[in-house]
């Protein structure tokens, strides 16, 4: 008896929101619809690129490249796009958006910043 496989449902999801978290190793993408479904999602690591090269703008255009071609072949057209992190992977990652046709419509910066910082360590006592 074999096993059917699962077969994927096709969305034609005109906007949607792209999220995209660049840190010091690794770029992750994530393309959703307005309610939060994945779409598609790629990073530096599943496009190829290993070790210290991971963490360069070129790797994160590859994977956001690659992340968008799916999004968009799904039918998204117009996307908000959402940047957390530090990383290197930031600016080359939404330049990839607009060169693989996706509209993008505002950017906006979601970067955990620190309030009171960590507790110091105590007095050092001689």
């Amino acid at each position: 008896m074999a096993i059917k496989a699962k077969k994927t449902e096709k969305k034609n999801v005109v906007s949607g929101r792209v999220y995209i978290t660049a840190g010091f190793n690794n770029t992750l993408i994530t393309v959703t619809d307005a309610e939060g479904n994945t779409i598609a999602s790629g990073s530096s690591g599943r496009a190829g690129f290993k070790g210290s090269r991971k963490s360069t703008p070129y790797a994160a255009t590859k994977a956001t490249e690659t992340a968008a071609a799916i999004a968009s072949s799904r039918g998204l057209r117009e996307v908000a796009v959402v940047l957390k992190g530090p990383g290197l992977g930031r600016i080359a990652s939404v330049k990839a958006l607009k060169s693989a046709g996706l509209n993008v419509i505002s950017i906006s910066d979601a970067t955990a910043i620190p309030h009171n910082g960590c507790r110091p360590k105590k007095r050092r006592r001689i």
